[in-house]
């Protein structure tokens, strides 16, 4: 069975083996480390599977500043979401963004933004018109956002969008 919770301080290293074995460099390992230490952190969760006694998947979002008419929104990114070679096609990565998504809706945060595959994405009411209004470095046809407590951010609004500094640094910490 698997079981969706908060991350905890005795899964930090799990979190890292995962995040290694998912991903060709270590880029993201170092990405969750630098958010986790810098303070940038909003939630992690894991999936963990309770018979095996071993970490199935993660998903992260961390903290953002984006304005909208001038004024600050409460904003996060999803990035990364792993799931362990095992149990992927299983729902894990479903299951992790959508609890995330539930989580951060009752945290009162606005709008959450994804760097990603649309195809997948939008499975979960990211779009691309909504990102594409808001000034940043990622723009482009793989930046989607999705507006939380009921759609108070509609298309076509303007602003800047900044990830935590530790986006910056990605792929730079070979």
């Amino acid at each position: 069975m698997i079981a969706i919770r908060p991350a905890r301080g005795e899964d930090v290293a799990a979190i890292d083996t995962l995040l290694r074995r998912c991903f060709p460099a270590p880029h993201e390992a170092n990405l969750v480390r630098d958010l986790c230490a810098e303070g940038d952190m909003v939630l992690v969760l894991t999936a963990w599977d309770e018979e095996e006694g071993e970490v199935a998947g993660m998903v992260a979002f961390s903290r953002m500043s984006v304005s909208v008419g001038g004024k600050p929104v409460s904003a996060v990114a999803l990035a990364p979401v792993a799931v362990a070679p095992a149990y992927r096609r299983h729902g894990v990565a479903e299951a992790l963004i959508t609890a995330g998504l539930e989580r951060l809706e009752m945290e009162g945060v606005v709008l959450c933004f994804v760097l990603g595959e649309p195809d997948f994405y939008t499975r979960f009411g990211f779009q691309a018109d909504i990102a594409s209004g808001f000034e940043t470095p990622y723009a482009g046809a793989f930046l989607l956002a999705l507006p939380l407590q009921g759609g108070l951010i509609p298309c076509g609004v303007r602003g800047p969008a900044t990830h935590a500094p530790a986006f910056t640094r990605l792929g730079k910490d070979a």
